[in-house]
């Protein structure tokens, strides 16, 4: 698997927010917002990518469940046809990227997903966080997923409720995979993201020394 990571942490890069709504959409049943999966996991219905892709689905069951370092802010999932100009245009670098011919990359899946570190500490630290993508891309770079591609971008993140507010880093996770034809292309994206998944909830992505997480903090 090609595995990668970047930071944009300057004072204008997109910021990751818990709990976060959409500005632009009226109040409803069905407007976009922040769901609390590790409080309420039977609400991942409300996200309809995850009811369209099993793969998204136990994803986030795995990364938000009681003993899981992280929780989860935004995520979305969408295909990619070489059909399309569109996604002709995000598919080609990708190919030349993976080293693969436009016939074998004709389609493709992605998604993204922003996670949060809970550990306070970790939340609160860069440099951690620096290390622990390390960490998790040359883990990644020995997955046997020739055809699929891991970024993960660290960016500023903000945790709050209505009275504290705490400032500090989380990462958006890129997973991208690509295909002859459409089915094989979620086939192979699937595969790799729930090997992703599972290194992120590996011992070696555990903190060393835990402290209160950032609901804890917020409790307070």
């Amino acid at each position: 698997m090609l595995a990668e990571w970047t930071a944009e942490c300057s004072h204008d890069a997109a910021t990751i927010a818990v709990p976060w709504s959409d500005p632009d959409a009226k109040a409803c049943a069905g407007a976009a917002r922040f769901i609390n999966l590790r409080d309420e996991p039977y609400d991942i219905v409300e996200i309809a990518e995850a009811e369209l892709y099993p793969a998204l689905n136990r994803s986030l069951r795995s990364l938000n469940a009681q003993r899981s370092p992280f929780l989860t802010s935004k995520c979305d999932v969408w295909t990619l046809s070489a059909a399309d100009a569109e996604g002709d245009e995000e598919l080609e670098p990708l190919r030349l990227e993976l080293n693969l011919a436009s016939d074998e990359a004709a389609n493709g899946v992605s998604n993204y997903i922003d996670l949060l570190w809970r550990d306070r500490a970790l939340f609160g630290s860069a440099h951690q966080q620096q290390e622990m993508l390390d960490r998790l891309t040359r883990r990644a770079e020995r997955l046997p997923h020739p055809e699929a591609a891991l970024s993960c971008v660290l960016r500023p993140a903000i945790f709050s409720n209505e009275q504290v507010t705490l400032e500090g880093f989380a990462f958006t996770l890129y997973m991208r995979a690509v295909a002859i034809d459409a089915a094989s292309a979620v086939a192979r994206w699937s595969a790799a993201l729930e090997d992703v998944t599972a290194l992120l909830r590996g011992k070696d992505l555990a903190p060393a020394r835990a402290s209160a997480t950032i609901e804890e903090v917020l409790a307070r």
